[in-house]
């Protein structure tokens, strides 16, 4: 294991070494840093994960799916599926399965087209030896019902301690009102096994007229969720509408409330359903509102920062910026806004083996960034 780890850290480290000229300084509240691009000219970039050997997997929202080497160079991976690219569908997150070593298999999300419109997928695929092809591509869940529009897929996806997947998807706007409706799976996180089955222990197994993937529903469109490295429960982070998004610890069977509460209000300004409580509904444990409009999230368990240990950091598309969260327990008790310098928007945030946080930057140009404290 030990031979493994520095294998991975010092292909990773080879990054550093191969961009290193393309860097901006950035002060934050604890430490300076030197941002590093490590790869440029990405499309809307969605998602990231990392291979045992140093590479990177990058998703680009068009439906590309492409390799990163430690010099910044982008190779096309072929044997995706028809992905329906439009709005903010396409091709989404990708991870690694947790017997990857063994299976070189991957699981990614994407906007799959249907007779009826367009959904959330995720499919199961090989990746091939030579890391340029995937093989044996399997779907292994479908969002329900197809609709035809742009508009809120979620498509995060986390691997929980015990190997199930959670899945999570938007209410698609249009039908907000659908996601306090267990007959399907809009506003929902699911859960499933690898290979596309239910969990036994799901919450509404067995239960008439209830869709047996559901973990837990109430949710407009979740774009960041990750395990808390401590406790191991699943955390989650939703866009809100004009105002309210929310940082959520979904339980299994609970109800988090969209639309009938809600922080903020609708675009148009006209209130959203009863107000920001109702029994039976679950409250956010923290809110941004003005809206930042999150997207990626990582807990910083490096020591790399160490005065960053502990804490949650959750990207910004709409703040162009980090939010640097401190944690007491289930508590949020401070919050930093970083990196507003950079003008960008910040699609997916990472800690990555080397212990380095990773960042992708959403724009027709997009950018693979690395954050690297200068001592």
């Amino acid at each position: 294991m030990f031979a493994v780890r520095m294998i991975v850290t010092v292909a990773l480290s080879a990054l550093l070494i191969a961009s290193e000229a393309v860097s901006q300084p950035i002060a934050t509240q604890t430490m300076p840093l030197n941002v590093q691009t490590v790869a440029k000219g990405l499309e809307h970039p969605w998602s990231l994960a990392f291979l045992p050997d140093g590479r990177m997997l990058v998703t680009e929202r068009p439906g590309r799916l492409n390799l990163v080497d430690a010099h910044g160079k982008l190779t096309r991976i072929a044997g995706l599926p028809a992905i329906a690219a439009g709005g903010q569908g396409g091709l989404l997150d990708v991870a690694l399965t947790p017997d990857f070593s063994t299976s070189r298999r991957i699981v990614f999300s994407f906007t799959e087209p249907r007779e009826q419109g367009n959904g959330t997928s995720v499919a199961v695929a090989k990746l091939s030896p030579q890391a340029d092809r995937l093989d044996n591509v399997k779907v292994i869940f479908r969002q329900e019902p197809s609709y035809a529009n742009g508009m809120h897929f979620g498509g995060r996806l986390v691997f929980a301690r015990d190997g199930t997947l959670f899945v999570t998807l938007g209410e698609r706007f249009a039908l907000m009102d659908q996601a306090q409706n267990l007959a399907n799976h809009l506003g929902k996180i699911v859960r499933i096994n690898l290979d596309g089955s239910v969990p036994p222990d799901n919450p509404f197994v067995g239960q008439s007229g209830k869709k047996p993937e559901i973990w837990s529903y109430g949710h407009r469109n979740v774009q960041a969720a990750a395990i808390h490295p401590q406790t191991g429960a699943l955390w989650a982070v939703e866009h809100g509408a004009r105002g309210g998004d929310e940082i959520n610890i979904p339980q299994a069977g609970k109800n988090y409330g969209w639309p009938v509460i809600a922080y903020g209000q609708h675009y148009s300004g006209a209130k959203i359903g009863t107000g920001t409580a109702a029994p039976g509904m679950e409250q956010p444990i923290y809110v941004w509102d003005p809206s930042i409009a999150p997207s990626g999230m990582a807990f910083v368990t490096s020591d790399r920062y160490p005065s960053w240990k502990g804490q949650l950091l959750v990207g910004a598309l709409a703040g162009e910026s980090v939010s640097r969260l401190t944690l007491d327990g289930p508590r949020i008790t401070s919050e930093e806004r970083m990196l507003a310098a950079l003008q960008e928007r910040i699609r997916d945030v990472r800690q990555g083996p080397d212990g380095f946080i990773y960042l992708l930057t959403d724009s027709p140009q997009g950018r693979l960034l690395r954050l690297n404290p200068t001592r």
